[in-house]
């Protein structure tokens, strides 16, 4: 029997979500340790999408098997009461055999949030990047603008990075400002390592008018990491959700559904799985 769990976390604490030899401050870590007591079996899982030290997720989705029969509650409450309070699994749902967590995910959605605002904050600094200097938003999203479609994103690929292609498509990128808070979304088909956050990291000096919105394209055609800009920091960066094909009864985000079509269209037409 195959399980997939939505789970939300705080990653503030944690060496990021990949099970690690040297620390077991790791989200996948801390999961594994609960499900082993729920199902009373060693259990390992597979997530939609690997996030880095100090990221969050509103939704990863998660995967593993077992031969142990529990009802929703049984397995969400149990595996909750064994995890720290940074750590919740928000649903569960009995999959088909061909569901994979990573594998069918048809895109991802990542959302990066910028405290912008000449000081800092005392209660959401783990959560967010501030930026003192005052950010043009409309700037940054013409900017953004050139990132989407089906581009090689060399130029925004961490060194290191162990993607078999850097040719990704991009539905979506929103920048949007409420208040001092600037959220940046973007989904995908798949994401480099580090992607979304040098991604980021090239927008803000667009927004300081350091930079022209035209250079982001130019940073694009280059396909050198050296000519983009710096790495944003980890912590304004959280995994908002995966898009599964609808066959597999996942609840998905709404924001998918404005780009459904674009994503489901190359899955249907070549049998196609993004990275």
């Amino acid at each position: 029997m195959k399980i997939a769990l939505g789970i939300e976390y705080d990653g503030s604490r944690y060496h990021g979500w990949q099970r690690q030899k040297k620390t077991t401050e790791t989200i996948q870590e801390k999961v594994e340790q609960s499900l082993f007591i729920v199902a009373d079996h060693p259990v390992t899982i597979v997530c939609a999408g690997r996030t880095d030290a100090r990221v969050h997720a509103f939704e990863q989705v998660v995967h593993f098997e077992t031969d142990k029969h529990r009802t929703e509650y049984q397995w969400v409450r149990g595996i909750n009461s064994n995890l720290p309070a940074d750590i919740c699994v928000i649903w569960m749902k009995e999959v088909c055999d061909e569901f994979h967590a990573r594998y069918s995910a048809a895109a991802r959605y990542y959302r990066y949030e910028i405290l912008n605002r000449w000081v800092k904050s005392a209660l959401s600094r783990d959560h967010v990047t501030t930026i003192f200097q005052r950010l043009d938003e409309e700037r940054m999203q013409a900017g953004a603008n050139y990132l989407v479609g089906k581009h090689d994103f060399t130029s925004f690929r961490a060194q290191g990075c162990q993607g078999k292609s850097p040719i990704k498509t991009i539905h979506s990128v929103k920048i949007n400002r409420l208040d001092d808070k600037i959220s940046v979304d973007i989904i995908a088909n798949a994401f480099l390592h580090h992607m979304v956050r040098n991604i980021v990291g090239t927008l803000l000096p667009v927004g300081h008018g350091e930079a022209s919105p035209g250079w982001v394209e130019e940073v694009l055609a280059a396909k050198d990491r050296c000519k983009a800009g710096v790495t944003a920091r980890p912590n304004g960066l959280y995994f908002k959700g995966a898009y599964y094909p609808r066959r597999f009864g996942i609840k998905t985000h709404p924001d998918f559904l404005l780009f459904e079509h674009a994503i489901e269209a190359p899955i249907e037409s070549k049998g196609l799985l993004p990275e």
